[in-house]
């Protein structure tokens, strides 16, 4: 009953444009620089080209009898797809791709979608996190913090042999050297996957095999950073440091906004930073019988949200994406530079070693079967049809 009020809270764009000020300073969105008085509609093509998910309604219920409508709890499950869309175009189109409306656009851009369909078979749904997010101690319906959505996705990328991504989500503010490189060069195993998660990408992808990088070698990293940046606001020792994050080529933006309002942070001009804001309910979108998809609502068309950094909540995550090694030595070595120098509070440690007082470092191979996506949802949809059949015959 809490969760189907939910169903009637639809939102529409607005159709008030938030103009970006005249101003000399230059606007940085995820690893690019640009400038106002040049190239605005450079930067305004550059920030649509991300994709934007929202919140959707009239989906098929999560887990057969759940919500239909994730408007009011998904907006953080939506910002954690946001960042993933924008590592897999990183990983497949480049960080220069750039979208235009109506415009014909590759295969891979049409799969990179399907993956985030709001379906139970696919890989990256608000179904799957969802499900997931179970395993994290989050009931169907209840808000996600950027630490639990980043704990989701590390999960669900373990299912997804096309995309073949190594996820790093760091542990107490300290991102280790040693753990990520053993973890990105292990050899891809696809025998240890699951039947369940087979199945899943059969469906979810429409193919049998992964394409792209079950070979040994240099599995490409998402590496994400949940922080905490102060005790009830933002401390200010911490925003030039956030800032530069922003300016990396690696950047993959941030998780973040408000209490229970979570937004896509994808740069910053001056003291403000920019963002993607899930907070507008669409319908369902489903692709099409060729495969394709009606991407339309995928892409933010109106100029982007700006919020001051001083009233952003002090839990964030950062994100990054290194698609071979040497963009990850180059990332370590900005943040050596550039995050790291003379600071007396450090946002976060980059250390060589594996601490010696942690437990041993184990890159994972395989979900945990109490846990994975797939086997939670088809044991959940079990449930939900006997508990179906044992009401009709009490009735």
């Amino acid at each position: 009953s809490v969760l189907s009020r939910y169903e009637n809270q639809i939102t529409i764009l607005s159709d008030y444009l938030e103009e970006f000020p005249e101003t000399d300073e230059p606007v940085w969105i995820l690893g690019r620089q640009h400038h106002l008085n040049t190239d605005k509609s450079k930067l305004l093509l550059d920030i649509s080209a991300r994709l934007w998910f929202t919140y959707r309604r009239k989906f098929s219920p999560i887990g057969g009898t759940g919500p239909s409508s994730d408007a009011g709890w998904g907006c953080m499950l939506r910002c954690g797809q946001m960042m993933l869309a924008q590592a897999l175009i990183c990983r497949h189109l480049g960080r220069d791709w750039q979208w235009e409306k109506h415009k014909e656009q590759p295969e891979e851009y049409h799969r990179i979608l399907r993956c985030f369909l709001d379906r139970k078979d696919c890989c990256y749904s608000i179904h799957q996190m969802a499900q997931m997010g179970v395993g994290e101690g989050k009931s169907i319906g209840e808000w996600f913090g950027p630490n639990t959505v980043a704990q989701v996705l590390k999960k669900l990328a373990l299912f997804d042999e096309w995309n073949s991504l190594a996820v790093y989500v760091s542990m107490d503010n300290t991102v280790v050297i040693e753990d990520i490189k053993k973890m990105c060069w292990s050899p891809a195993q696809s025998s240890s996957i699951a039947h369940s998660s087979a199945h899943l990408h059969r469906s979810a992808l429409g193919q049998n095999k992964n394409t792209a990088g079950l070979c040994p070698g240099w599995k490409p990293l998402l590496l994400i950073i949940p922080l905490r940046l102060g005790i009830n606001h933002i401390n200010p020792v911490y925003i030039d440091a956030f800032k530069e994050c922003f300016k990396m080529p690696q950047s993959l933006g941030a998780l973040g906004g408000k209490p229970n309002n979570a937004y896509y942070f994808i740069g910053f001009l001056g003291n403000e930073l920019i963002y993607l804001d899930p907070h507008t309910t669409q319908s369902f979108v489903d692709s099409e019988e060729n495969g394709t998809v009606d991407d339309n609502s995928f892409h933010c068309q109106q100029a982007p949200h700006r919020m001051k950094i001083m009233n952003l909540d002090p839990s964030v995550a950062l994100g990054f994406f290194c698609k071979e090694e040497c963009d990850f030595d180059n990332w370590c070595s900005l943040v050596q530079k550039e995050i790291l120098k003379q600071q007396s509070l450090r946002m976060f440690e980059l250390v060589q070693k594996h601490p010696p007082h942690w437990p041993p470092f184990i890159p994972p191979t395989k979900p945990e079967v109490t846990t994975t996506g797939a086997e939670l949802i088809e044991s959940t949809d079990k449930l939900f049809e006997l508990e179906e059949e044992f009401e009709i015959l009490s009735v």
